[in-house]
């Protein structure tokens, strides 16, 4: 039996939320999780938009991450 592990070379993940704060708690979380897999933030883009039901602010963001160089 041969077992083998692969790296993770890139990673992009989505967040969503209606405030900056929870949207900035999302994604610190998911940095502090993927440095244990030796990920760093490659680039980070987000946007905000009206709600259309609520017009209350809605915030998205996306970020890429990469392995982090030895």
């Amino acid at each position: 039996m041969q077992f083998m592990l692969d790296q993770i070379d890139d990673k992009v993940e989505f967040f969503e939320a209606h405030d900056l704060v929870t949207l900035e708690k999302k994604i610190q979380e998911k940095i502090d999780l993927n440095k244990a897999i030796l990920l760093e933030v490659h680039h980070v883009s987000h946007t905000m938009a009206a709600d259309s039901k609520t017009n209350k602010p809605y915030f998205t963001a996306m970020v890429h991450f990469k392995r982090k160089k030895l």
